[in-house]
């Protein structure tokens, strides 16, 4: 599969995770969280899904179009693994996560703490969407929707 198809493929699994989610996360209190801006086209999705939520975005640099960025209360600038950790115990209802680089020794770095943070964002019964697997006791997968071929996206929901 060419890279260009394989990014569609993701982006496709994104949505359709987050547009299936959508009304379960809407009776949940707590904010939405982001890690990872990049060109913003997520965040942009997920303020059209939670018009009137609370969404904080987390990136090392903000390179996403103006209108694509959340207001400045709302972005989070720095190395993400540290960042974040001022926001454990925040009980969001939703985690967002689309920080794999596509190389899996880095991303096997990223691995080793995101796992611990995600869970730790989360309000119990809070969900987590991530393009990387995370392998945490507290997080436990979620059925995908149909159109989303098994490891190409992951859906997790924390236990207490």
């Amino acid at each position: 599969m060419s890279r260009l198809d394989s990014f569609i493929h993701r982006m496709r699994a994104q949505r359709d995770i987050l547009n299936h989610i959508c009304d379960t996360v809407k009776k949940m209190e707590g904010p939405v969280l982001e890690l990872g801006l990049g060109n913003g086209r997520t965040f942009d999705h997920l303020r059209e899904r939670f018009p009137g939520r609370r969404i904080i975005v987390f990136d090392r640099a903000v390179g996403a179009h103006k209108t694509s960025t959340p207001d400045p209360e709302n972005m989070v600038v720095g190395d993400i693994r540290e960042t974040a950790q001022n926001f454990i115990g925040i009980n969001a209802a939703l985690v967002h996560v689309d920080i794999g680089t596509g190389y899996d020794d880095k991303d096997a770095i990223t691995l080793t703490w995101l796992p611990q943070l995600a869970a730790a964002l989360l309000a119990p019964e809070g969900m987590v969407a991530s393009g990387l697997e995370l392998k945490h006791p507290q997080l436990e997968p979620l059925p995908l929707p149909p159109a989303v071929d098994e490891g190409r996206y992951f859906l997790y929901r924390r236990v207490v």
